[in-house]
């Protein structure tokens, strides 16, 4: 229980829901007993009556309120019950909202290392199932077992009034039932990692075929993919078969004490009546008092279930919180995961740096870096680009470039070396200062569902119709997006799969021009894409690079034969620095592209898509996603159209 302690007390902001339940709970059950004294008198009263001590005339008016307080005492008590239902149900929807939030703030702030080795849907179905394990635990608790607990304190303490011995019976219940639990708990909690770990796995694999049903589709693999999540759920019920065995063998064992425990007591009632110790009202009382303590009791089999799902749910959970933080995490996020309530986070924007005068905007300085130790990606590079430069890397597939690039933003720590971006050392920047100051364009678009709108001013979010209209003209976007119905107002879709590739492209080039970075980064922009989408793309990219210092990685060479230098790297070491003239005439990498390109052997194609290039005029990956710029419906996916 102590995971579960740890919750209740890191979300202190919720005392006054925990308050209320107890307070309410108290109320609830001091009204349940109420009843067993109002049966005594009643009982008491009518046998007094039937032995001829008073007369029906005289007890009538009697009886008659006896009725009326118990009446309003089971009002009463209703009402108690359903108001503490209610604090605990928003109690247990606000515990919710704080655990997720932080959930989220780690995930947040965690190293894009932990999300290498992370299945998105695996930790989206964790989320859901670790924390709606401990929030409904939370409001069954709160709801119906608390006010239950404190009857039975209650009982107790009446019961000892009367007959100690009772009440010493009443209170082995507990710790018996307890003693077997835990007999019973380590081997059970086993068991549910292993469900759960498997349902984990299913739910992860479930989320990333649905967000790609299309690839499923088209590969047949739909009866496939239904097969394998139904083998991890079937062995979800291959672990329970055991483990559900475990438990109720050891709760039949639980209930077989008990119920022997409950024989002595009625047996202890029955004959102390019968000596004359109770009035046969005081045995209906006390019989009822014990009602009142038997139903938490059986009821604990239950709530120890629950509560053990919730204690295996919340070390994953725990797990999650326990990772460390990336090193240069947002102070908020990181503050938001420790808050006791729900955060107020700043969401002003963060300003890009200005470039230093007189130093480069982006400078590695002998930088060597390895994803996994021993393994270095890329070794002493030193790459300089000053104010409005364009930079081309050049390389094999798995040389470093798209390396360089997690690094330029700050995705992952140098192993060795220095890098500086607008003149100040990246060491000294937070993550959010240097990612504001790298504005970047993806071979994946990487829209979000909601509007065109939304998805442009995704990193100035304050922005104008104005500001959006202007950068959407210059990224070459607006006279397709003006042809929607709803215009900049349309709904994308999930990853924005109303739109085509190209059109994709050209909204991510404006969402870049409108964040307005100092530094650019272009990987692949455009590698996906036919000829006819590329030149659509290609013309807002050209508006997108002025007046600012681009690094670009590229599929064509035409795309970077107007750079100002090309970086060409070998095995993860620059191996040419230099202008495209110098470069093509030095007989390196540079040069054997040009070579390859203006071949049409197979042989020489297949050496220069190694490099990652095709030759200019060829369609990219996905020609057949091209763009009709007279149609609107040529951005439609066949999806969207059906």
């Amino acid at each position: 229980m102590n995971s579960l302690a740890r919750i209740i007390r890191s979300a202190s902001a919720l005392w006054p829901y925990y308050l209320g339940v107890v307070l309410v709970s108290t109320a609830a059950a001091a009204l349940a007993l109420v009843s067993p004294f109002i049966f005594r008198e009643a009982t008491d009263t009518i046998v007094g009556t039937l032995s001829g001590e008073t007369t029906a005339e005289q007890v009538t008016r009697t009886l008659l309120f006896l009725a009326i307080g118990l009446l309003v005492a089971d009002l009463a008590n209703t009402a108690m019950t359903n108001l503490g239902g209610y604090i605990g149900d928003v109690m247990a929807m606000r515990m919710r909202q704080i655990l997720s939030t932080r959930y989220y703030a780690k995930l947040l702030a965690l190293p894009q290392r932990y999300f290498d080795g992370q299945v998105t849907g695996t930790v989206i179905a964790r989320l859901d199932r670790s924390i709606t394990s401990i929030t409904q635990f939370l409001q069954s608790f709160s709801n119906n077992f608390l006010p239950m607990l404190i009857q039975v304190a209650a009982v107790l303490a009446i019961t000892a009034w009367y007959y100690w011995p009772l009440t010493l019976l009443l209170a082995s219940l507990f710790p018996i039932y307890m003693y077997l639990t835990t007999l019973t708990s380590k081997r059970w909690q086993k068991l549910e990692g292993e469900k759960n770990e498997q349902i984990d796995i299913a739910n992860g694999r479930f989320s990333e075929v649905i967000g790609q049903v299309k690839v499923v589709k088209s590969f047949v693999a739909e009866v496939r993919e239904l097969d394998d999540f139904g083998r991890r759920y079937g062995k979800t019920v291959e672990i329970t078969r055991p483990q559900s065995s475990w438990w109720h063998q050891m709760d039949t064992l639980r209930g077989a004490a008990l119920n022997v425990i409950f024989f002595g007591i009625y047996l202890v009632l029955f004959f102390q009546t019968l000596n004359g110790r109770f009035t046969l009202g005081d045995m209906v009382m006390l019989i009822q008092l014990v009602t009142m303590a038997k139903q938490p009791v059986f009821m604990m089999s239950w709530i120890v279930d629950a509560a053990q799902r919730a204690m295996a749910g919340s070390k994953d959970y725990f797990k999650v919180l326990e990772e460390e933080f990336e090193p240069t995490a947002n102070a908020e996020l990181v503050a938001a995961t420790e808050a006791s309530g729900v955060p107020v986070l700043d969401l002003t924007p963060i300003a890009p740096l200005a470039p230093v005068e007189g130093r480069p905007v982006i400078e590695f300085d002998d930088v060597t870096f390895a994803y996994e130790p021993g393994e270095d990606v890329i070794s002493n590079v030193s790459i300089t680009a000053r104010e409005g430069e364009k930079i081309a890397l050049v390389g094999e597939s798995g040389g470093g470039k798209s390396t360089l690039v997690n690094l330029l933003l700050g995705l992952y720590p140098l192993s060795s070396g220095r890098m500086s971006v607008c003149g100040h050392d990246v060491a000294d920047l937070t993550a959010e200062q240097l990612r504001a100051s790298v504005g970047v364009v993806f071979q994946e678009a990487a829209l979000f569902s909601g509007t065109i709108r939304e998805n442009i001013a995704y990193g100035r979010p304050g922005a104008t119709d104005e500001q959006i209209i202007d950068v959407a003209r210059r990224a070459n976007a607006h006279d397709f997006i003006s042809r929607f119905p709803d215009g900049y107002d349309t709904v994308i879709g999930e990853r924005g799969l109303r739109l085509s590739g190209g059109q994709k492209q050209r909204v991510a080039v404006a969402r870049a021009m409108l964040k307005d970075a100092p530094v650019l980064v272009l990987d692949e922009a455009t590698s996906a894409l036919d000829t006819k989408s590329e030149r659509a793309v290609q013309a807002g990219l050209d508006e997108l690079m002025k007046d600012r210092t681009t690094l670009i990685i590229a599929h064509r060479l035409s795309t970077i034969a107007g750079v100002d230098t090309i970086v060409t790297l070998r095995e993860g070491h620059v191996d040419e620095i230099g202008s495209p003239d110098q470069l093509a005439a030095s007989g390196g990498i540079y040069a054997e592209l040009l070579q390859l390109t203006a071949s049409s052997s197979a042989a020489d194609r297949a050496r220069l898509k190694k490099y990652g290039f095709v030759a200019d005029g060829a369609d990219g990956a996905d020609a057949a996603e091209s763009e009709d710029s007279e149609d609107v419906s040529e951005g439609l996916s066949e999806d969207a159209r059906h």
